[in-house]
């Protein structure tokens, strides 16, 4: 009963986690259509390809013991697929929405006649989208071959290789699910959820309510605890677009109101108008 009751839960989480690795793709398909990464931020992204390269080599039998883990192994081995389609296409439309600064740039430096010092200072606006996902993902890939190294070379039974392994993956899924969290603190400043995708949120809190139980099932600590950590993290996340949401649904009929007002301001200064015509 145990073993099917887990079973279920992880084929649950497993979907959850489809839902939430494919969550994205309404923001890249607005990014696509606006050929623009407008105010969307590359960090949850960049931090969930670390969590699903780390999750892909903990649940492989070279870690764990034989397949005990392979619902694990199938879902962020998907989500590593995902994520770097997202990656990469964040980092195509950065780097256009950069090249359109800069023959905007260019073209006022060839008015101005300071085109030595302005083509510096623009190459340096190009390569700045480009440094700054270089900056998020050369560590993750360095964590990432690290961990890989030691738990394979240095240490030689999987218990101790489930535990290092299982540390490392720990930091990577707690930063995942807490990285929406730099999108929660732009939500609170501007008042506004256009750049918080609500699916993201509702699916991480859903996922990790889900691998949660399934961790304490499986008497996986390393399973469990950072989803302890991260069900919490991602209510927070949903109640703060519950509340700017809500405001913002009250504020359009306020705008509504104004501009019924204004259409039928203008219709009487045209009857008026065509009044004071006729009488003339």
């Amino acid at each position: 009963m145990g073993d099917r009751l887990r079973l279920a839960i992880g084929v649950m989480g497993n979907a959850s986690s489809l839902l939430l690795f494919t969550a994205p793709i309404l923001t890249f398909s607005r990014v696509i259509r606006k050929k623009s990464t407008e105010e969307f931020s590359c960090l949850p992204y960049i931090i969930t390809l670390l969590s699903c390269l780390i999750y892909t080599w903990y649940g492989l039998p070279i870690v764990s013991y034989r397949w005990e883990n392979f619902p694990i192994v199938t879902i962020n081995g998907l989500g590593i697929l995902l994520e770097s389609s997202f990656i990469i296409i964040y980092f195509w439309f950065a780097t256009a929405k950069s090249k359109a600064s800069y023959s905007k740039a260019y073209l006022v430096i060839t008015i101005l006649d300071d085109y030595a010092c302005g083509k510096y200072e623009t190459i340096l606006n190009i390569m700045r989208p480009q440094m700054k996902i270089a900056a998020l993902l050369i560590p993750v890939i360095l964590v990432f071959c690290i961990t890989v190294v030691i738990s394979a070379f240095v240490f030689h039974d999987h218990h101790y290789r489930k535990v290092f392994v299982g540390t490392v993956g720990l930091v990577a899924a707690v930063t995942m699910y807490g990285s929406p969290l730099v999108v929660v603190r732009q939500v609170i400043r501007t008042k506004s959820v256009e750049f918080m995708p609500f699916y993201l949120s509702l699916f991480s809190f859903i996922s990790s309510s889900l691998w949660m139980i399934y961790g304490l099932l499986s008497h996986d600590m390393f399973l469990a605890s950072p989803n302890i950590a991260a069900a919490p993290l991602g209510l927070l996340q949903l109640i703060v677009y519950c509340k700017y949401r809500k405001r913002g649904i009250m504020e359009e009929p306020n705008k509504w109101d104004i501009e019924k007002k204004e259409e039928k301001s203008k219709q009487l200064q045209l009857v008026t108008d065509n009044n004071t015509n006729d009488k003339s």
